[in-house]
């Protein structure tokens, strides 16, 4: 198994909602896995979606990756939004009348992606292989084909890493978008943020950003399934039974793959 990052960028981004209407169109914040899936996929040539009813070729051979996701040149865990409107005035695409809608777009989004790869399958060492030499089959973009993205060769990185062995009373940072109900508890003993203490700087103010996030299709319903995440600069008390938690242990840090 390797463990790698490489750090997305672009101009713009636009992750769209489902529960959104065509006359305002809203954005989730983070960049989501199976967005990243259908990203990971371009790089290496999958197909994407061909036929109703079906999950596309990128997902099928992918979808078991664990990922990790980390927001880069952000404010407390958010972009700047911008409205952009368009109009549509061709007859096919609305009927002879003018069509109006709205997007609300992410202004220069940035992620760092950490993977979980598998080098015995196929398309999981290609895709090592790609990232690594910054090459892609297909354009990537977020969210929007328009919104071309790209990673710079020196951004990939492999790191030494382990299954996290935590001491009962130890409290970590977690440096990527983790899941909430894994983490959060009431109990003192179970897992909990502390909300006190800035992880990086004595002097940054401690934040937690929050997001319900699509995590994986529903193959039978064909649609997102939600998890509640969290992104904090806060330290998190009795984290030694949070699970998928991985050390970088040249780096001493800590990220939570899913």
């Amino acid at each position: 198994m390797n463990l790698v990052s490489f750090d997305l960028k672009g101009n713009f981004g636009f992750f769209r909602k489902p529960e959104t209407n065509n006359t305002l169109n809203v954005s989730y914040n983070m960049l989501h896995k199976p967005a990243l899936l259908g990203l990971l996929g371009a790089i290496i040539g999958l197909k994407g979606y061909q036929k109703k009813g079906e999950l596309p070729e990128y997902y099928q051979k992918l979808s078991k990756i664990k990922v990790g996701i980390e927001p880069l040149n952000h404010d407390k865990g958010n972009f700047t939004k911008t409205p952009i409107k368009y109009s549509n005035t061709v007859g096919y695409g609305n009927k002879g009348t003018t069509f109006l809608t709205e997007e609300l777009t992410l202004i220069s989004p940035q992620y760092r992606v950490f993977l979980l790869l598998d080098i015995d399958k196929q398309e999981q060492e290609q895709l090592l292989e790609n990232l690594k030499g910054c090459r892609t089959e297909f354009i990537p973009y977020f969210g929007k084909n328009e919104f071309t993205v790209w990673w710079d060769k020196d951004s990939f990185k492999v790191y030494d890493f382990q299954q996290a062995e935590l001491q009962e009373d130890q409290s970590i940072p977690i440096q990527n978008v983790f899941l909430k109900n894994q983490v959060i508890a009431e109990n003192s003993e179970k897992p909990e943020v502390d909300f006190f203490s800035a992880a990086n700087d004595d002097t940054e103010l401690p934040f937690m950003y929050f997001e319900r996030l699509p995590t994986r299709f529903n193959e039978e319903l064909m649609q997102y399934e939600l998890s509640e995440m969290v992104f904090s600069n806060c330290v998190i008390k009795n984290a030694h039974n949070i699970p998928d938690l991985y050390h970088l242990t040249n780096e001493n840090g800590y990220v939570q793959l899913h």
